[in-house]
């Protein structure tokens, strides 16, 4: 099984999208016995609450089904258990490696990195726009599915 974990600062836009979006992927090529896929954050700001209702309506205007889930923080005893740590953008990677003790096992990973790109994904939380989130996220998404299939994984 493939233990993938995405990452963002609180949880609740793109680190859930990228979840329910992978999710749903995965589900399509009929993929998903292979994958356990979750999503958390690097803040606790946000703990407990559900997915933006930005996130929310997006996954509805294009037909994928949003998951119940509440805003979780990753700490060290995370690591362990996933295969894949895919952070969202430039200070999710920062704050991943301190929290992370430097991934010592090279697990942590930028998301929009596997579409051969350093950019970030953008943050809808200060642009407020989902529509660009969701582009960003299923470009990084296709680009990890490439990836895994590269490299053996699929």
């Amino acid at each position: 099984m493939i233990k993938v974990l995405f990452i963002c600062h609180g949880n609740i836009c793109r680190s859930t999208m990228a979840q329910f979006v992978f999710q749903h992927m995965v589900n399509n090529l009929g993929l998903a016995d292979l994958f356990y896929i979750d999503s958390m954050a690097t803040s606790r700001e946000e703990l407990g609450n559900p997915p933006h209702y930005g996130t929310v309506q997006k996954l509805r205007q294009v037909g994928i089904p949003v998951l119940p889930h509440r805003a979780r923080q990753i700490t060290w005893n995370d690591y362990a258990d996933f295969d894949y740590i895919i952070g969202m953008d430039t200070w999710n990677m920062r704050n991943l490696d301190r929290m992370l003790n430097g991934d010592p096992e090279g697990k942590v990973f930028k998301l929009l990195s596997f579409a051969g790109s350093g950019r970030d994904i953008a943050d809808p939380w200060y642009t407020g726009n989902f529509d660009e989130t969701y582009d960003d996220v299923v470009e990084g998404l296709e680009g990890f599915l490439q990836y895994l299939r590269k490299n053996n994984k699929l």
